[in-house]
């Protein structure tokens, strides 16, 4: 069953000149404190072989329960931190992951966050029979563990060495011994892979559990980045740093050395190591994955432009390859198409957007193309993989459009059903037979439902409706959607947010909000409560619109940005506000535009354009040229300084600081490793060269996502101070 709401509006007094106060408003905490405006969401939901069951961490995370999919009920418990034998025992863990004979669990706790996903922690594999914990290693943190099949290794790093853990003999031994911090990184990635390909870990074990496969990076030619690393007062002892830190890694810069990559197979009983025989040179490795007899190495190497993918089946024994795949563009590769493959035993399945849309391909290990599963003037957005009982596929897609997303299957004549052909955002997570998935359903009224469902899309037991948060935002402001015209005339998506005293008769501010960056989407049909539906409660309409250049619509449509980044999204953010602007409660007059991280670039690159209608705006974590950002994101849109120096120069948004006339406000974190406070401050900088006035506020020890302390409510805080001023007037 969904859930939906209808804003209800109780107010006591309304006082000239200002805005409606109502019983029980929501305050500033409630829009844009992240534990505030999230909402119920159920444990991840682990499937099970056979099947029939899936796990669940418990409520008091203290356990690990197994469910029936068909009852919802709990069967069994898989692991209970007070029921362990032995002398071994642990008080709490972060996570888990089951061995594929579900005979043992790996278990980490005391984790310590190193970049965006990667962590280094305690590891500890449980018994399920014996009710017995062991620790992975004795000599300090671990890295990146992966247990193996039958559950008797585990493979970590450790400064930059693989070891393995032979839980039987209770051996502990390193693998590699020529990793080094900023030089060589043995089995998990450097940053960059990590921020831009997702990877952290790159170490795969064999189904046999003989062989150990894993990517080795050199970073020695990589330029290295340091910045100071100031203490926040979210931090213990912020007066501690006397003489701060320097806070120092490898970071590629657009156009600088890359790490150097290779692929190696460690032989577990022969105690060898051998290199794969694939040309790579100065290409990227994305994904390394065994095929599904797990014999087989799959590999996938990308060119330094990203848009020539080749994928190769190598064997770990011999180290002889041989390519079944290679996929090119005249644009770039989106890894959201490539990374979606699943090796199956006799073949595999990939998404391409060769047809101007992403669809999924069938191949067999010789690289033949078996089947085009899918197909249309629409977008599969996840896989979910095959019923091997009666051959349909399931995936994700925009067949609704593509501000929507719906759980598809398609069977063996071609034939694609919507499990619940309904408008809105819904995605699955499958049991191992494909048979039971849970669903996940949200829209821009309704905050998530999530239910267990047959593979007809049945519900067959709801798990959560959302019902009480669904009554505390009854009173938030509330999201439309509409079409408006780009610059060219072309229908973009849009959304605008009313404030929840809406007068069709009154005038009020327009703010845009943006983030617009390559394959982006902001305008979707699901649920969101964050900061904007604040600044939206103080009386700004809040607008957002994807033009040129975003995702999930064709390749012709983001494509066309390609090269010339911040051209097209500008005018077409322009032309969104001035449309916009036409409805008759804006005032145009009072128009501003905020964003973060690409929408804090357009932010910037919208107030320096000479047509710019914007009074004032809002750009948080800016890249300020791009010959600042790191090489594989930057790259895949713009190719190198070297061979785009024209497209990078119109880019800058530093070389258009003379045309700025609106109002600015500037916010960083000066601890950001992935967007450098450096962008702010070279820009600033040229402001102040140039005698401009602007505002700027400096996040001390934060970092790009200010996920720390009440920086968001801070942040939002700042930003209505600051619109208050140069756009309620």
């Amino acid at each position: 069953m969904k859930y939906s709401f209808i804003p209800r509006f109780i107010c006591t007094a309304l006082i000239a000149g200002t805005s409606v106060y109502c019983a029980n408003a929501l305050t500033v905490d409630d829009y844009c404190s992240p534990r505030q405006t999230a909402p119920v969401r159920i444990k991840e939901m682990r499937p099970l072989n056979g099947g029939l069951t899936y796990a669940a961490i418990s409520e008091d995370g203290k356990s690990i329960e197994v469910f029936d999919y068909k009852t919802g009920k709990k069967v069994s418990t898989l692991f209970d931190i007070n029921t362990v034998k032995g002398d071994i025992k642990i008080d709490s863990f972060d996570g888990y992951q089951l061995s594929a004979n579900e005979k043992k669990i790996l278990l980490w706790n005391d984790t310590r966050k190193i970049y965006r996903r990667s962590f280094t922690a305690q590891y500890y594999v449980y018994d399920i029979m014996r009710s017995t914990l062991k620790r992975v290693s004795k000599d300090g943190a671990q890295r990146g563990a992966v247990i193996s099949h039958d559950g008797r290794m585990v493979a970590y790093t450790r400064n930059n060495n693989i070891y393995i853990s032979n839980l039987d003999y209770d051996t502990d031994k390193a693998i590699t011994n020529d990793g080094e911090i900023n030089k060589i990184i043995n089995g998990v990635s450097d940053w960059s892979y990590e921020e831009e390909f997702s990877v952290t870990n790159t170490m795969r074990w064999s189904a046999d559990d003989n062989t150990l496969a894993y990517v080795r990076f050199d970073e020695s030619e990589v330029p290295t980045y340091s910045f100071t690393s100031y203490k926040s007062f979210c931090e213990p002892n912020p007066l501690s740093d006397l003489y701060p830190d320097q806070y120092t890694y490898k970071y590629p810069l657009a156009g600088a050395p890359n790490s150097t990559v290779t692929v190696h197979s460690y032989d577990i009983e022969n105690r060898t190591t051998k290199k794969m025989d694939i040309e790579i040179g100065k290409d990227y490795i994305p994904s390394i994955e065994f095929d599904g007899e797990g014999t087989q190495l799959m590999v996938m190497v990308l060119n330094r432009n990203q848009n020539d993918l080749r994928l190769f089946k190598v064997n770990p024994k011999s180290t002889v390859a041989k390519l079944v795949l290679n996929e090119k563009s005249h644009a770039w590769l989106s890894p959201s198409a490539y990374q979606m493959v699943t090796y199956g035993k006799t073949s595999f399945v990939i998404g391409s957007e060769r047809s101007g849309y992403c669809h999924l391909y069938e191949y067999d290990y010789n690289g033949a193309l078996k089947r085009q599963i899918t197909k249309g003037d629409w977008n599969v957005t996840a896989y979910y993989g095959k019923n091997s009982r009666t051959g349909s596929h399931y995936f994700q897609c925009t067949k609704l459009g593509a501000v929507n997303r719906n759980v598809a299957s398609v069977d063996l004549k071609g034939i694609v059903t919507l499990l619940n052909n309904v408008e809105g955002t819904e995605s699955a997570s499958f049991s191992k037979n494909m048979d039971y998935y849970v669903r996940s359903y949200s829209n821009i009224t309704t905050p998530p439902v999530y239910a267990i469902c047959n593979s007809r899309g049945n519900v067959l037991k709801e798990l959560e409706n959302n019902a009480a948060y669904a009554a505390k935002y009854s009173m938030a402001p509330r999201k439309e959607l509409l079409k408006v015209a780009n610059a060219t005339g072309e229908e973009m998506n849009a959304y605008i947010i009313k404030p929840q005293d809406f007068d069709s008769s009154k005038k009020y501010p327009l703010l845009m909000y943006q983030y617009n960056g390559p394959d982006s989407q902001q305008v979707t049909n699901s649920w969101k409560m964050d900061g904007v539906y604040y600044l939206a409660s103080l009386g700004y309409i809040v607008a957002a619109v994807d033009g040129r250049g975003t995702g999930f619509r064709s390749r012709e449509w983001a494509n066309s940005v390609y090269r010339h980044l911040g051209e097209y999204e500008t005018a077409d953010q322009i032309a969104g506000a001035n449309n916009i602007a036409k409805m008759p409660f804006i005032d145009r007059e009072r128009m501003g535009c905020f964003g973060w991280s690409y929408g804090g670039y357009m932010t910037l690159m919208e107030l320096t354009d000479k047509n710019s209608p914007f009074k004032a705006g809002v750009s948080m974590a800016p890249v300020t040229d791009w010959r600042f950002y790191d090489s594989i994101y930057t790259e895949r849109y713009m190719s190198t300084p070297q061979q785009n120096e024209g497209g990078y120069n119109s880019a800058s948004a530093i070389n258009r600081t003379q045309n700025l006339k609106g109002r600015l406000l500037i916010m960083s974190g000066t601890s950001d490793d992935n967007v450098h406070f450096q962008n702010t401050l070279k820009f600033t900088s040229k402001l102040n060269y140039e005698g401009k006035i602007f505002d700027m506020m400096a996040l001390t020890g934060f970092e790009h996502s200010l996920g720390m302390c009440n920086a968001r409510v801070m942040l939002y805080r700042k930003i209505a101070d600051f619109l208050n001023v140069y756009l309620m007037k």
